[in-house]
């Protein structure tokens, strides 16, 4: 996997603004506000006994007072460690490991961090070395600091939410948002309650494919200065829905987008898994969407076309993607020169499921009908191989 030279100063940790901050931001009908500090969004969290420890590992001064404050305001309980060899006797039994952006290597044999904590200014090296390191987040200080605090709150209790399901497509033009429509529209009508996220700015507006324009409701720029901490209750009131499921889409109109920062797109996903059974998120392919939302899902599925180059790009794409489950959606008809196997065995995934070829799926994504092709029996097989990887997550019926 390639990586990017990774080479902050210890003594001098970067301060410019960038990265995977998730303060979650507070929804109040078209417009967010109220920016809990990490007291305020931390008092949660008290752990009720020692064994509630986190373990923070990292030689940066400065990272190490900002997660201080963050778990002092809570009550908690924080162990700091330099070096990675010396934490190793407490890892296994701290309840949460955070491992500061000076880590490069971790104790052998021990569970992949829970957090992999940066300092504003170390661009796309983070996420980079999230996934050497197969961190499940990464949080940027100071903006990251009330979402961390939720975050660690969030962790102790099981009932944390929901399942969110990321679908990107290997190659342009693969068919991931279709595949998307599709299995939310699927779930949908298994009673699951499901929100369809647009996760690409540049995509041309999800509510498109869906026909959904003028239905009312909240659209991504109405959250673009959103911040704060928001009610699951209130984001699900606030959006459209269609297909019996609601979504959230940018604009299908020739407008620029409103830009929506990584603290505001993963502060919605956190309200998001909190009101929702399933997120079915539709990232798009370039290196912003992927890093604003690819790392809040908790499985990823990759479209790809039963084609070697498509194959070949999706491996690409691979080394862009966060450590988390992730399995192959191959679009093709069966019977095709490349099947599904050569594909796995080319990217190095497991096959999913398969993606029914149907004739005018195009034509139907340019009319907005994509919720009828839906309806159709190989769809609907397609979208029960999807709903059969939650395993239990989400409460799917036997059959569609």
């Amino acid at each position: 996997m390639s990586r990017h030279q990774l080479s902050p100063s210890p003594s001098e940790p970067p301060t410019s603004h960038l990265g995977r901050a998730r303060p979650s931001p507070a929804a109040s009908g078209s417009a967010a506000s109220g920016v809990p500090g990490p007291r305020q969004a931390a008092e949660a969290w008290v752990p009720d006994s020692a064994a509630a420890e986190v373990l923070l590992v990292t030689g940066y001064d400065f990272l190490q007072g900002e997660v201080e404050q963050i778990v002092a305001a809570a009550g908690g309980h924080l162990r700091v460690v330099a070096d990675v060899a010396d934490a190793a006797r407490y890892w296994d039994s701290a309840a949460a490991v955070l491992v500061g952006s000076d880590v490069r290597e971790l104790p052998p044999r021990r569970r992949a961090p829970a957090v992999l904590v940066g300092l504003n200014g170390e661009g796309d090296s983070l996420w980079h070395l999230a996934a050497a390191l197969g961190a499940e987040r990464v949080a940027v200080l100071p903006d990251a600091a009330a979402w961390l605090a939720e975050y660690l709150s969030r962790s102790r209790s099981p009932e944390a939410g929901g399942l969110v399901l990321g679908i990107t497509g290997g190659c342009g033009g693969a068919g991931a948002t279709t595949s998307a429509i599709w299995i939310a529209q699927a779930a949908a009508g298994l009673g699951v309650r499901v929100l369809l996220v647009d996760g690409d700015p540049w995509g041309g507006g999800l509510e498109l494919a869906l026909a959904a324009e003028e239905v009312p409701g909240l659209r991504w720029p109405d959250l673009s200065g959103a911040s704060g901490s928001i009610d699951p209750e209130q984001l699900a009131d606030s959006l459209p829905m269609v297909g019996g499921f609601c979504f959230l889409s940018w604009p299908g109109n020739r407008d620029r987008p409103a830009p929506v920062d990584a603290t505001t797109a993963g502060g919605v996903l956190d309200a998001a898994r909190r009101g929702y059974e399933l997120v079915v998120v539709d990232i798009g392919r370039g290196t912003e969407p992927v890093q604003l939302f690819a790392w809040d899902c908790d499985r990823l599925l990759v479209v790809v076309p039963a084609q070697l180059k498509a194959a070949v790009a999706t491996a690409r794409l691979l080394h862009e993607l966060p450590p988390v489950e992730a399995a192959l959606l191959v679009r093709g008809k069966t019977g095709a020169a490349l099947d599904g196997g050569l594909i796995a065995d080319a990217v190095g995934l497991p096959v999913q499921g398969r993606v029914p070829e149907l004739r005018g799926v195009t034509a139907a994504g340019e009319n907005g009908r994509l919720l009828d092709l839906g309806k159709r029996r190989s769809v609907r097989h397609f979208a029960a191989s999807v709903l059969d990887l939650m395993d239990g997550e989400i409460p799917v019926g036997d059959e569609l």
